[in-house]
């Protein structure tokens, strides 16, 4: 089947379509699902396959999910629901910020979502016109820019480095502002693909600087729980006009149930409400009873994240010996950064290299940044820790193949 080709028409498998395609949709490539595919084309095929690009638990959804969502299909609740969420959940949701964080957040100001990625989608369009100029960190979740691209946003990138921890800093927002005016800043913590935190006093201070620069806060929180150096911190916590993201995908293990909130200031939940009315009427059902269970299973979830824990220090141990001898700080999700510019100049290269000799899958930097990505490499740690082990024994002999 031949590619999508530019003319007077576009073409498809030899046939002339009748208009050239929309630009928007011409957005670069998700490339660790494209790595996922070909991953997942060589298990298919016999090949035994570490997989550590995707950034998605290797465990299931809790047990108590499982049965909630059994119950939910006993009892034919499954109809639409309220494009917002189903009030259960929101109030539960609004719950689990009072248990985590202390706050008091109105079930009001609760979205529910199809996934975080169905929240970005109704923030960017709730908030931002076309030719709005967005800041995001880089390196950073890929996705944010080619959503940002498709809805005719510009995405204005904010260059992070180790002298910040890689993060953003208040006074390279306000420069960047200063360079061209913006309209929002989106960033998460922990961040992808790096692991690294806002600590201290970081998230105060970044939300105070958008509230004085006038610009929209979106943050992107959907690897709370995922902490181990001190709690991630909410943007909830110290803005009221902040816009949080945030999903049941991580933590809480539930990737393919495609269920995810947000928490918006009082006057953005109608507009919110109109845009989800009209571009996926409601969430999945089950997928929403089934999460209001997922707050009651802590136990399992922190047994879980002790598990990545544990695999995040067994290759903080085991990678540098083979090669991987500079890695960004990891603070929480499940990401390693690596920077392998003493080993290669290509990370896609590197990395394709890599899943046909060892097995092993890992996304190139390219993904997440576009100016220094052929210099890093992105490890996901979590699956099990014994195909953590294996993946390390494989990298380690394959190290040794290349000196």
């Amino acid at each position: 089947m031949s590619q999508i080709t530019k003319s007077n028409h576009e073409t498809y498998s030899g046939t002339a379509l009748p208009r050239p395609l929309a630009e928007r949709g011409r957005i670069d490539p998700f490339i660790v699902m494209d790595i996922l595919r070909t991953a997942n084309e060589k298990q298919a095929k016999g090949a035994d396959i570490v997989h550590m690009e995707v950034g998605q638990p290797g465990t299931p959804a809790p047990v108590g999910v499982i049965e909630a969502a059994h119950a939910a299909l006993d009892s034919s609740k499954l109809g639409y629901t309220e494009a917002l969420g189903v009030p259960e959940l929101r109030e539960r949701i609004a719950g689990h910020y009072k248990t985590r964080y202390g706050i008091s957040v109105p079930a009001e100001r609760i979205v529910v979502t199809s996934g975080s990625s169905a929240g970005f989608v109704l923030a960017f369009l709730a908030i931002l016109d076309p030719g709005a100029r967005v800041a995001v960190p880089t390196p950073g979740y890929p996705c944010y820019r080619h959503i940002l691209n498709a809805l005719g946003a510009e995405t204005v990138l904010l260059e992070t480095g180790a002298d910040t921890r890689w993060a953003p800093t208040p006074a390279a927002l306000s420069e960047l502002n200063a360079d061209q005016e913006l309209d929002a800043l989106l960033l998460a913590s922990p961040a992808n693909p790096t692991g690294t935190m806002l600590v201290g006093d970081a998230m105060p201070e970044l939300a105070r600087t958008c509230e004085q620069l006038g610009m929209w806060f979106i943050s992107d929180e959907i690897y709370h729980g995922l902490d181990y150096a001190e709690p991630a911190k909410s943007a909830v916590e110290y803005s009221s006009s902040a816009i949080v993201i945030n999903s049941f995908s991580k933590y809480f293990s539930m990737t393919g149930w495609r269920i995810g909130w947000m928490v918006v200031p009082e006057e953005l939940v109608r507009p919110m409400e109109r845009l989800a009315q009209n571009l996926y009427i409601c969430a999945p059902a089950l997928s929403q009873y089934a999460a209001i269970a997922a707050f009651e299973c802590t136990d399992e979830l922190e047994a879980n994240k002790a598990v990545y824990q544990s695999n995040r220090d067994l290759l903080l141990e085991e990678l540098p010996k083979a090669g991987f001898t500079d890695i960004l700080p990891a603070d929480g999700a499940f990401y390693l950064y690596a920077d392998v510019r003493h080993m290669t100049n290509d990370s896609a290269a590197f990395a394709k290299a890599m899943l046909e000799e060892t097995g092993v899958a890992a996304t190139p930097g390219i993904d997440f940044d576009t100016g220094r990505g052929d210099h890093y490499l992105r490890f996901c740690y979590s699956g099990t820790t014994e195909r953590m082990q294996e993946a390390a024994r494989r990298l380690r002999d394959w190290a040794n193949t290349r000196l």
